[in-house]
This record gives structure tokens, sequence and C-alpha cells, in this order.
């Protein structure tokens, strides 16, 4: 074999690596797709199913509950977290009907019934929402400052990286948000036996490049302190997947933004008993209307 004919071997072997780690790393971080089981019928509500535009040419699917035409009423964009789907955060559907919120609930690209994408990621998760904001002011010709985010995981992680980058929300609220990405990862490659010298890693740096963000620019403890409304984190005191450390982290972390946080008894999807979380959806919808009607924009 002649020097010439080495290098294209060579190469052809570093290309058929690249796309078998691309292969491994895309397929082990995918979400599950799970079609949502339950609809706000379930709990005797009226919605419309709807279809909002997102990036890529990409349509989200959603309910929306409470907005009836010629009725314009303050709103609150749900978010699940990852794997989950419109239905996830169902339980805090009632208390904000009954608070006078209308709700969106969607499904971000590649989860529940919304379209596939090449990938998702906590940014695209953000663009989603920022997305469904746009649709429901433009839609229902609401008011600046007359809608709040709530994300769950890596949909509150979301919620928190829209609010360092919008003027016209009324409020922010993230439930079991991680501090960095990076720690979340290095968790689940822990709980999958994979080392992190080196091949973790290089995961790590290669999932920065296919995202397109650094992981310290979209962390919640970083982008927090950039939140130009009022925020509330809620976090449940035994909580397995993200500790609960991790929301005094992003707490600490606030600067001058307005952030409250509340840990209360429960874990990363369930938090407490029937009475407990009857307790913190009144608080979150106290927070809700104490930050609509002070009429605070999320100004820097």
């Amino acid at each position: 074999m002649t020097p010439g004919t080495i290098l294209p071997a060579g190469a052809a072997l570093a290309a058929a690596l690249f796309l078998a780690f691309d292969r491994l790393v895309r397929r082990g971080l995918a979400p599950a797709r799970i079609p949502p089981d339950e609809t706000p019928a379930d709990l005797g509500l009226d919605y419309a199913e709807v279809a909002i535009p997102t990036a890529n040419d990409k349509q989200l699917q959603g309910w929306l509950v409470g907005m009836e035409d010629g009725i314009s009423r303050p709103a609150v964009v749900l978010l699940h977290g990852w794997g989950g789907n419109a239905a996830t955060l169902l339980p805090l559907l009632q208390p904000l009907v009954d608070g006078g919120f209308a709700v969106l609930m969607i499904d971000a690209r590649c989860h529940g019934r919304s379209d596939e994408d090449h990938f998702t990621s906590l940014p695209r998760f953000a663009e989603d929402l920022h997305h469904a904001v746009d649709w429901l002011y433009a839609r229902h010709a609401l008011a600046p400052g007359s809608i709040a985010v709530l994300g769950h995981s890596v949909g509150a992680g979301a919620a928190l990286l829209v609010a360092s980058q919008r003027d016209d929300l009324a409020a922010a609220i993230s439930l079991s948000a991680f501090a960095h990405p990076a720690a979340m990862m290095k968790r689940f490659l822990a709980a999958h036996r994979v080392p992190y010298r080196p091949l973790g890693w290089a995961v790590l740096r290669y999932v920065e490049r296919v995202i397109g963000h650094r992981f310290d620019d979209i962390a919640p403890q970083h982008t927090i302190a950039r939140a130009r409304c009022p925020v509330m984190l809620v976090h449940g005191a035994d909580d397995s997947t993200v500790p609960v450390a991790e929301a005094h982290a992003i707490h600490a972390a606030r600067g001058d933004a307005a952030v409250a946080l509340h840990v209360i008894a429960g874990s990363h999807d369930e938090f407490g008993n029937a009475a407990e979380r009857a307790a913190a959806s009144a608080r979150v919808v106290d927070f809700l209307r104490a930050a609509m009607n002070a009429g605070r924009r999320c100004v820097r």
C-alpha cells in the first residue's frame, strides 16, 4: 500500500468513527416521544387544539384553555420537561383557570404530538416557548406584560432563559430546574456508567457544538441574574433527579433580579400529597396575580 492510499483510508475510518459517535450521542440523549394520555377534557374543561409555527418550519401542537373569542384575559404558557408532553402539567391547569388565567399548554419539538426535528435541547425548548408566547400575543391581541411562562425541569431552564431575553413577560416560574446543564449531563452519564474521561468529556463538548451554545451561557444559575421579570423557583425537597441544592444555587446567583424560592415536599415530578400540591398551586397563582396586578413588565 502506498502513502497515497493510506491517507484516504485513514480519512474514511475517521469519518466512519465520527458518524458512529454522532449516532451514539444523538440516540443516547434523544427524549422518549410519549403522546399525551389525557387532555383538559378529562378535567371537565373545554379547550381548543392549536398548532403554532416554530423554528425550522416546524409546528407545535398545544391546548388553549380559557381564552374564548372576544375575551382577553392574562395567560400562562406551560412547558413540560425532557420526555414529557403537555399532559405532564395538567395538575396545574385547574388552579390556574380558577385563578382567572387562560392557559396555553404546548408539546416541545420532538415531544408529544409536535413535529420532529434533527435534535432538541434547552435552547430549542426556549425557541418553542418564544414562538408560543409570540403566537398568543398576536392571536389574542394581549397587552405586553399579560403573559407569564412556567416550565418544568428542562422546560424550567427554558423559561428562565426566555425570561432573560424578553421585555414583555409578567413573570416566570421554574419547577425543578437544574443549575447547570453540564452537571445534569454528568449525572446522566454516570448513571449509564459512561466514564467522564475521556468519553463523557467528549460527549459534553460535542453536544455544545451540536446545539450551538456553551452550557455556561444557557445555565439557569447564570441566566437567572439576567431575568427581566419576577421569577419564582419551586423545588421538591426530596428531588433525587435534581438535588434541591441546585435550586439554592440558582437563587444565590440571582443578583438584583426579583427571585423567590419555595422548597416544598416532594420529588422531581411529584410535589407532596394532595394538600401540599394544592398549597403549592395556590402559591403559584398568588405569585402570578401579584406580578400581573403590579403591572411589572420584564424591564431591565
